[in-house]
């Protein structure tokens, strides 16, 4: 059975016209960029608004030093909730990572680097939508800009970061890349990927 959130967005996609003029249903090989918006926009927003408030909460408590390890510990077990829960795969990625797990890879390079072109489209984040592989194997894929902001990020990911906390920085992530943003700028990415039949039930 097809998704009821995905059904009506899918109807055009899947429709067509037997010889005898009646009108019959082929499964679309693709699935409409609007039904992934459905079903993972919620997802980021989910994984945003958690995070914010913990970062938040942190920052206000112990500073950015307490909001460091809140992004060590707390965001990827944040992540990995919602995708138990979706049944997506959800991470954190970036060009200039601080978990080296978070590397951009090949297939996705390109849609990161257009986001980074412009983070933003309306005053919010910027994504791209695309599928991959073939078969059993296909995913559709969103992408969801993190644009650097003044606060909290710049405290741990600017220019002028405190030498008490970039020892822990480096403590925590010796290969750190992920200093010396500006407001703005591209810092990262959500990256929710669905297995094809996820909209297909």
């Amino acid at each position: 059975m097809i998704r009821p959130l995905a059904a009506v967005l899918l109807a055009l996609a899947m429709a067509g016209c037997a010889p005898d003029g009646k009108e019959e249903i082929t499964l679309a090989p693709t699935v409409e960029d609007a039904a992934v918006v459905v079903l993972s926009q919620p997802l980021a927003q989910e994984f945003t608004s958690a995070l914010q408030a913990q970062l938040g909460a942190a920052m206000a408590e112990g500073g950015p030093m307490q909001a460091l390890g809140v992004c060590h510990e707390e965001a990827p077990r944040i992540a990995a909730a919602i995708a138990g829960e979706s049944g997506a795969q959800v991470v954190r990625i970036s060009d200039r990572n601080r978990n080296p797990a978070g590397a951009v890879s090949d297939e996705v390079a390109p849609f990161y680097a257009q986001l980074a072109e412009q983070p933003l489209v309306d005053n919010a984040p910027a994504t791209r939508i695309w599928q991959s592989g073939e078969g059993d194997a296909a995913r559709m894929n969103y992408l969801a800009a993190i644009p650097m902001r003044e606060q909290p990020c710049s405290a741990c990911h600017g220019s002028d970061i405190d030498p008490e906390l970039q020892a822990r920085i480096s403590e925590l992530y010796p290969d750190d890349l992920a200093t010396g943003f500006t407001p703005g700028e591209l810092r990262g990415a959500l990256h929710i990927s669905w297995p094809i039949g996820a909209f297909f039930e």
